[in-house]
């Protein structure tokens, strides 16, 4: 959150020739943002950016006691001031304090005094100091708990003491369903668990730690008032507040767990100031209950640490007076120093290296030398080895190539999942039983998105995503995957078979071969290497679909190319017509014919007709030319293979 204050008030507590600049320079280097300084009459006026873990700056003596410590490390003078709040001397029961009636997971103290007092208008420099703080100036006794609220940074308020009707106050949550009307006239119903406070009467008469409620306000005809300090579970005021809206001021700093240890010093600095502009007196003992004090801690860290994380040597008691001057209380031991946490700081300082910080900001980031880190094992940066590259590079393709990526849910219902579902990956706690299994293809999801398209007569699909394979106890193994889904009239397996060769040719894949599929389908595998990596289907007349480990392809994808020159010389070229066996793939005849000669520079598949097909083949020298009696005993050798290996006829 963001604070305002004016030079003056920080200068309260604060002893220091440097300039407001100065102050906000070195502040912004070491402690909190000033986002910028404005310059009102003869005043400053700082806009500070106070993080959400530090609620010790959100007031003035925190902002004073900051500067005070950084300011000396940069070499300027600075002495804290620290408040002098003295009790008042304990008076007769004039009147009784209400009895409290807590549930102490609610609030951790709570400190009161009943005062009469006078209503009137503030004092000029109260009215600016606030007014100048982005708070309203409404009379002196309401502008008495925003002056506490911003100079100790702990919330403070006041009740209407002969309006509250009682002797008794009950703190605990309230109910579901409660309405409460708060001081601005708004009406909220409560859904249970807020922290409120109740009359004898079972009347809300407060919202604790947020906005206080009309029939308790503080009015011009007020005579007496309770005042009352309160330090909530920083939780559940949070909670409250962003469910009904309510971001006051008091609510922000509430939620973000002030120290419990200041609020009997905001009691007695309104008590004082009640006394000065209100001609406060005090009519009651002052109640002070401590229900939950926050356990002390001790951080220990050793020297060689803090230079090791820091970079450079920082001698032991210079740390050491570094972390007294933040309020912490040390000792050295042999080379470690043991630092009590103050109560202000306890909820952000719990290791070691959360000390450390303390001493590096203070001294100064800025001071610290700039040193690049040596690469020793430093290797070459190569694209074909970046997994995104290739998957840019995949989407491309498609796009290109007239797909459309789709995206699905990784999740499934038991009809999507495809295999045992004792073999799933499941979920323990799934929203719906549609997404209780992790699926472990692509397909049945690419194909509900064409179930549920069914006026388009032609499209073509593709995504690329993870697949989850169960490994036992451990965590399951994700798999990219690249799945895809063509519709058109009359598709045949040569179609996706072709879009399939265009992807890998373009990753520069060339060991690739196709066998008929293993699962009995209309369709063939796709190995590398022997290795089965992926599978097309022929559904339907009218619908094929393909699906591919990414991981594979990736593996064995490469940018690398071979300039291989243009021959000087001219090929041969020989078309030669065979009938093959029922079980016998024409890629099988191609890599035979292959084998037989070095001078066969490529077998291309140039007709299917009937039970025949007819290929080309081509030979080339790079070094004369072919002539008739070089390949006549190549010709009779590929015949010969031909017949025995692979029970082919020649047509």
């Amino acid at each position: 959150m963001n604070i305002k204050i004016l030079d003056s008030w920080l200068r309260d507590y604060l002893e220091t020739k440097a300039s407001p600049s100065k102050i906000a320079e070195i502040l912004s280097l070491t402690s909190v943002s000033i986002e910028r300084i404005e310059k009102l009459g003869d005043d400053f006026l700082y806009d500070i950016e106070i993080t959400t873990n530090r609620p010790d700056l959100m007031g003035v003596i925190g902002l004073a006691r900051e500067a005070a410590t950084v300011l000396p490390a940069t070499g300027i003078d600075a002495t804290f001031i620290p408040p002098r709040f003295s009790k008042p001397k304990d008076v007769s029961d004039e009147v009784t304090l209400p009895v409290i009636k807590n549930d102490d997971t609610l609030v951790n103290r709570i400190c009161a005094v009943i005062m009469e007092v006078e209503f009137g208008n503030s004092p000029e420099y109260i009215k600016k100091r606030l007014e100048s703080s982005g708070i309203r100036s409404i009379n002196n006794v309401v502008d008495v708990t925003n002056y506490v609220m911003r100079e100790t940074g702990h919330p403070a308020h006041v009740f209407d003491y002969d309006r509250l009707n009682s002797k008794t106050l009950i703190i605990k949550a309230a109910k579901k369903g409660e309405k409460v009307i708060t001081l601005d006239g708004k009406e909220y119903t409560l859904s249970g668990g807020d922290i409120v406070a109740y009359n004898g009467e079972g009347k809300i008469v407060d919202l604790l730690g947020i906005m206080g409620i009309q029939n308790s306000v503080v009015t011009d005809s007020t005579k007496r008032i309770l005042y009352f300090i309160d330090n909530n579970n920083p939780v559940q005021i949070r909670k409250t507040s962003m469910e009904h809206g309510i971001r006051t001021e008091a609510a922000v700093i509430n939620e973000k767990g002030p120290d419990p240890e200041i609020a009997f010093g905001a009691l007695l600095c309104g008590i004082k100031l009640f006394e000065k502009i209100a001609k406060g007196k005090v009519v009651s003992k002052i109640l002070d209950i401590y229900f939950n004090k926050p356990a002390s801690k001790t951080v220990t860290v050793d020297e060689s640490k803090i230079n090791s994380v820091i970079g450079i040597d920082i001698p032991l008691k210079d740390a050491k007076s570094t972390l007294d001057n933040l309020g912490f209380e040390t000792k050295i031991t042999g080379k470690s120093i043991a630092a009590s946490v103050p109560s202000f700081r306890l909820g952000d300082i719990t290791i070691a290296e959360d000390i450390i910080e303390e001493i590096a900001r203070v001294y100064g980031y800025s001071r610290l030398p700039s040193i690049l880190p040596t690469f020793q094992n430093n290797t070459p940066f190569h694209q074909e080895k970046n997994l995104f590259y290739w998957e840019a590079r995949c989407r491309n393709f498609f796009k290109y190539s007239g797909f459309t990526e789709i995206y699905t849910y990784a999740l499934v219902s038991p009809e999507l999942y495809e295999g045992n579902l004792d073999d799933a990956v499941t979920l323990q706690n799934p929203l719906n039983e549609e997404m209780a299994y992790m699926r472990r293809t692509l397909v049945p999801s690419l194909l509900q998105v064409a179930s549920d398209n069914p006026s388009r007569e032609e499209f073509s699909i593709f995504e690329i995503a993870n697949v989850y394979l169960k490994k036992g106890r451990d965590l399951p193994d994700e798999r990219l995957t690249l799945a895809g889904i063509i519709k058109m009239q009359k598709i045949d397996f040569f179609t996706v078979k072709g879009v399939i060769e265009n992807l890998f040719f373009d990753f520069g894949i060339k060991n690739i071969e196709w066998k008929e599929d293993s699962g009995g389908g209309n369709g063939a595998d796709i190995y590398i290497d022997n290795i089965k990596i992926g599978t097309i289907e022929l559904l339907s007349d009218s619908l094929a679909d393909f699906e591919i480990d990414f991981a594979s392809i990736f593996e064995h994808a490469t940018l690398k190319k071979i300039y291989n020159p243009i021959p000087k010389f001219p090929p041969v070229i020989e078309d030669i017509r065979i009938k093959l066996s029922e079980n016998t793939t024409f890629e099988k005849a191609i890599k035979l014919i292959k084998k037989q000669s070095s001078l066969i520079s490529s077998v291309k598949l140039l007709d299917i007709y009937g039970d025949k097909i007819t290929l080309r083949i081509t030979y080339q020298n790079s070094n004369k030319n072919l002539t008739n009696e070089e390949i006549t005993p190549i010709r009779k050798k590929i015949i010969s293979n031909l017949k025995h290996s692979l029970k082919a006829e020649i047509a």
